[in-house]
Formats: structure tokens, sequence, C-alpha cells
């Protein structure tokens, strides 16, 4: 989620009056393995910012910012950033000759100089995140406003996509967040979660080769949890990388057809090597609607920049549960459980079938939206309302 910029102005971190510590001892909190500074200059270093002694920004210390508000900081000349209670939290000066007055009344917590124009987290940076499929405004938070495990959970929940399947949504938060602070904790890195989620990616086609779908399905709800688990590592800790952003989101992208096709293996060994034709179309239409889902969604982003999943709050809904991998999942293991492996592979591709329709049409009426002059706009990006 790096978000660079062109020029690179100043800043200068100005201890503030929390100090960042536990109160009156000297060990600074740590939120996900790391100081709120640390936190603050790998913030800055991803958006392409240098920390200096002098510079036309300063930021405090002592409060946790959202990466978003960084970048948007390093954008706008002029404002001075308030938080919660009203208090003096960063400026990006204009005049240069403010600067020793300014970082005197951020240090003190005292009163800033007039001059600049005075925003808080939510009238600094959207509350539209593009990239998470999410809206809300962007945390700010003192290092010593709540206990840090509370800090660190509303950072967590700021690294969550606002729109994707239900049981990412609904189920695996709470666990995801222990796990993710585990790992954090233990110095894990992102690309080491992926690598294992990989492995239960290849385990999990592998049982499901030899009809072993209950074993495979444990494996590959596995290979779902750390999914999520590592991109919320990334995003918590600010370790996102170009590279592990192309490996989990190639595995992402290329495993399901495997495994479908796997799942078809299994099911024909178990009846003898015997292939009905029912079981060969479905095949044909998972795997098919699968390619062609990916298309349907590359070609409403490429014909009016936005995801087709966050267009209308029915395109979000629904993309809790449209046929892509979780959901079809949760009707596979339905069928393990009630001992129909086979009528629940032909489920999905019935689900399949359905899905690729409801998005079909939404094409379509998006591009009739489009001819009557309005073109389709993201309902994330509209106000939030009071």
């Amino acid at each position: 989620m790096s978000d660079r910029i062109s020029e690179r102005p100043s800043v200068r971190i100005v201890a503030g009056p929390a100090g960042g510590t536990t109160g009156s001892g000297a060990e600074p909190r740590r939120f996900w393995g790391m100081t709120a500074r640390e936190r603050l200059e790998r913030a800055l270093a991803r958006a392409g910012a240098s920390t200096a002694s002098a510079g036309p920004v300063l930021i405090r210390d002592d409060f946790i910012f959202d990466e978003v508000l960084v970048s948007a900081l390093l954008r706008q000349p002029g404002v001075l950033l308030t938080g919660a209670e009203g208090e003096a939290v960063a400026a990006h000066l204009s005049d240069p000759s403010q600067a020793g007055a300014v970082e005197a009344a951020l240090a003190s917590g005292g009163d800033v100089p007039a001059g600049l124009r005075r925003v808080d987290a939510a009238g600094l940076a959207s509350t539209y995140n593009k990239s998470l499929r999410r809206r809300a405004p962007p945390y700010l938070m003192r290092v010593d406003s709540m206990p840090p495990v509370a800090i660190e959970r509303r950072m967590f929940d700021g690294a969550y996509k606002g729109v994707t399947d239900f049981v990412t949504k609904r189920v695996w938060p709470w666990p995801a967040f222990h796990v993710t602070r585990a790992c954090a904790r233990f110095g894990i890195s992102p690309n080491m979660v992926t690598a294992v989620s990989l492995l239960l990616v290849l385990l999990a086609m592998w049982l499901f080769w030899q009809g072993h779908f209950a074993l495979g399905l444990a494996c590959a709800w596995g290979m779902c949890f750390l999914d999520t688990v590592d991109g919320k590592l990334a995003r918590a800790t600010l370790r996102s990388t170009p590279f592990g952003n192309v490996f989990d989101h190639g595995i992402d992208l290329i495993h399901p057809p495997f495994w479908y096709w796997a799942w078809y293996h299994g099911l024909v060994a178990a009846n003898y090597g015997i292939a009905d034709s029912l079981l060969v179309l479905s095949l044909g239409i998972v795997i098919v609607g699968y390619v062609l889902g990916r298309l349907q969604e590359g070609l409403f982003t490429w014909l009016h920049g936005i995801e087709i999943h966050i267009w209308r709050p029915v395109d979000s809904w629904f993309r809790e549960i449209t046929a892509r991998r979780n959901p079809n999942l949760f009707i596979l293991t339905l069928a393990v459980l009630f001992g129909a492996p086979r009528e629940g592979f032909v489920l999905v591709a019935i689900w399949t079938i359905l899905s690729f329709i409801f998005h079909t049409i939404r094409i379509v009426q998006a591009q009739l939206t489009k001819w009557t002059g309005h073109p389709p706009v993201s309902w994330l990006a509209e106000p939030i309302k009071p």
C-alpha cells in the first residue's frame, strides 16, 4: 500500500508530551512490534519523505497515524492536523518562519500560531480507501489513549478490506487478529505466512486428488485463513512489498481451478475411474466460469475505472456470496458434512452460472447508466452520513 510522492519534503519528528512511553516508566509502548516513532519513520520512508533536523513538515511521535494520513499531510502545505480532543498533532508549513513556534507548540501540547488550516483526520484524508474497498475515517490515536491491544485492534480493523466474502469478513476477523498479533510479536514476516499458505494449497490439491475431501478442506480453509493473515500482517506492520503483493495475489489468482480439477479427479477415482457426463460438465462450468468471472471483473474496471463489487451496495453485498473460492469452499464443506461431495461439486457449478448471470446483468446496467451521462461511481466514495 505504498504511496510515494514525487517531491520529498523534509520531515522533523517532534517528541510529543506523551513521549510514547507507558507513563512513568521508560519502556516505550509497542504496537505490532514497533514504537510509535519507529512506525512513523517507516510510514514516512514508504511515502518517499526523509526525516531531518528541520523541515516544512512537523509530526509528533506520540500518536499512531493511519498511513493515509501521512501521505495526505505531505501533499497539503498550510494545514494543521488535530486529534480527537482538538490538540495539534502535525503540521505542514507554508511559511518556514513558523517552524520554531509550531514545533514548540507540538512538543508541549500548547496552542499553535494562527495561519494554518485546522483539519481533523477525516478532513485531511478521504474516508474512502480504494485499495481496501472500505469507507471509514482514518485512525489517529495518541499512544496512551487506550491499552496497546485496543490500539492494535483499531489498526487491524483499519487494515481489513471492507468488501470481501462473508467468511473473510465475518468469520476470520477475531482469530486473524490474534494470529497476526502473534506473528508480529515473533517477527514472522508476511512472506513467510504466504509461503506456508502455498504449501497448504499444494497439500489440499493432493488430498482432493486422492479423494480425501475432509482433510483437503481442512488444509484449504487453513490456506484461506493464512491468506487473510498475511495481508493484514503486511498492512499492520507496514511491511508490504511489490514482491509480496505479487507472491500473495499470484497464488490467490492461480490456485482455485487446480483445486476444482483435483476435486473432480477425486470424485472420478471414487467412482472406479468413471466420469459421468454431469461431472464433466460441472468441471467445465466451474473452471470456465472462474476465468470468465475474472474477465468480467477486469472488463468492468476497464470500462468504468472501479471494481464491479464496489459500484452499488448490492454489488458489495453479492461479493460476500458470489462464486469465488471461499463461498465455493463453504458449499463443498456442507456437502462433505452431508456425505455428498459429488452433489456439492454440481451445486458449485450451478452457483457459478448464477453468479455469472448476475454480474453480466450488472455490467449491462452500468454501461446503460454511463450512456445516460452518469458514469458509475462507487458508493463507498460517497460522504459518510452523520
